[in-house]
């Protein structure tokens, strides 16, 4: 493998610090070199989205035990040379794949036991949980349709040219009684880097095949629930639509239940669905880079596909489409009840005015008899000082009649006092 370059070894001034890494994104995980005839052998064991420590770990431990020397890669791919046969690994973002290519001829295809290979503490041991596995053959020698039946059941058997004819595929989809794939390939005039892209995507087809389908399982889980929301959103949208009076509060409880129950299942299934049409998307890819040709009578890898996975990618989409409508409506319904809060808020607001009016006016009327009463109250004890000061006079000697001074002085003095609160109430006013 070429040497890789650190980012830290790289950096002048002005440049992006891992440019030369993202350019050789594109050579990673390069094909195989193969030439006819060889076996193949494919793993694939899920292991989350952790670092790939154990990988690597699992890795040096094996040329720990074929007496090779110990190397721990640091990429997440790498080919190792081993006593007879070859190991490729490669870690996902979810899972990894170890592939084992044994070149040299073989009578029967598939009749050797390839895991003899590896040695069986390492193999007990892998990290993981395994996926799939898959055998496939190459060799020269095209076979009669009856010898395909050894390797196949009849139905449903898959077949097609591709390459542009260099190469053609059987398969049948099943595990047979070693608990394997199978994949049988005649080569047809196949170039060494041909062989090797073409089973690098027949074993991307099946890996991705079975991890779109970790959304499947997923999908008839989740249905019973959505529906069961669904039928729970509509009870609460017609008891939102009846004009009988309804609890609010009970509603909006509900609702929030409804929307909690939605997000729960949303975030629990968002990664999976949305993985699983990525692996579908790349799925289609590679077998339109096949160059599939017809044989006539057969139905071809892309037919097949599209018959049996197809189903099962529009369940996972049509149930992700349901929980993304089943989340909108929640709101739409939300949003309705908060409008509808915010009416019988703003109703019982204008209640609180119209009272707060009322109550208003009544102190207003109240203020101004008391007002009358406080004019006739300042009248009187002012009346009675003019009589205290016209009896002060007349011992005196000042010739005034008392009576008749307080008299007179009553209609005076209740103008006076009325004039003088009017003008103390103007000057509030304009404050």
């Amino acid at each position: 493998m070429p040497d890789q370059i650190a980012p830290s070894e790289i950096g002048s001034e002005g440049e992006y610090q891992l440019r030369h890494l993202l350019h050789g994104e594109v050579h990673a995980r390069p094909h195989e070199l193969l030439e006819t005839p060889f076996e193949a052998l494919h793993l694939v064991y899920l292991t989350g989205e952790v670092a790939p420590d154990d990988d690597r770990r699992h890795l040096a431990r094996l040329c720990e035990l074929t007496g090779v020397p110990v190397l721990v890669p640091v990429d997440n791919f790498h080919v190792l040379d081993l006593p007879g046969f070859r190991l490729r690994w490669e870690r996902h973002t979810e899972f990894s794949t170890w592939t084992l290519f044994r070149p040299g001829g073989f009578e029967r295809p598939f009749a050797a036991d390839l895991m003899a290979l590896l040695p069986e503490s390492w193999r007990k041991t892998m990290p993981g949980r395994l996926l799939l596995s898959l055998r496939l053959a190459l060799e020269s020698a095209d076979r009669e349709p009856e010898e395909l039946e050894q390797y196949f059941l009849p139905s449903p058997r898959v077949g097609s040219r591709v390459m542009s004819g260099a190469a053609t595929l059987w398969t049948d989809f099943r595990l047979h009684v070693d608990g394997m794939g199978r994949f049988l390939v005649h080569d047809w005039g196949l170039s060494k880097g041909q062989a090797g892209r073409l089973v690098q995507r027949l074993f991307e087809i099946e890996t991705y095949r079975m991890t779109a389908l970790l959304a499947l399982p997923l999908a008839r889980d989740v249905a019973p629930a959505v529906t069961r929301l669904d039928r729970d959103l509509k009870a609460i949208i017609a008891e939102l639509a009846s004009p009988e009076p309804s609890d609010d509060r009970k509603l909006l409880e509900k609702l929030t239940q409804l929307a909690a129950e939605g997000e729960r299942l949303g975030s629990a299934t968002a990664y999976r669905f949305s993985a699983a049409a990525a692996y579908y998307a790349l799925i289609k890819s590679r077998i339109e880079e096949l160059r599939e040709e017809r044989i006539p009578g057969v139905q071809n890898l892309g037919e097949f596909m599209e018959r049996r996975l197809a189903p099962a990618m529009a369940t996972c989409e049509s149930t992700r489409l349901r929980l993304e409508d089943l989340s909108a409506r929640i709101a739409r319904a939300g949003d309705l009840l908060r409008t509808r809060v915010d009416i019988a808020l703003e109703e019982k607001n204008r209640d609180l005015l119209h009272s707060m009016n009322r109550r208003a006016k009544l102190q207003l009327r109240l203020q101004e008899t008391v007002e009358g009463l406080s004019v006739a109250a300042i009248s009187y004890y002012l009346v009675g000082l003019v009589g205290y000061m016209a009896k002060g006079g007349k011992a005196a000697g000042l010739p005034i009649d008392p009576d008749l001074a307080q008299g007179l002085a009553v209609p005076l003095v209740l103008g006076l006092v009325w004039w003088g609160l009017r003008r103390f109430k103007r000057r509030l006013h304009h404050e």
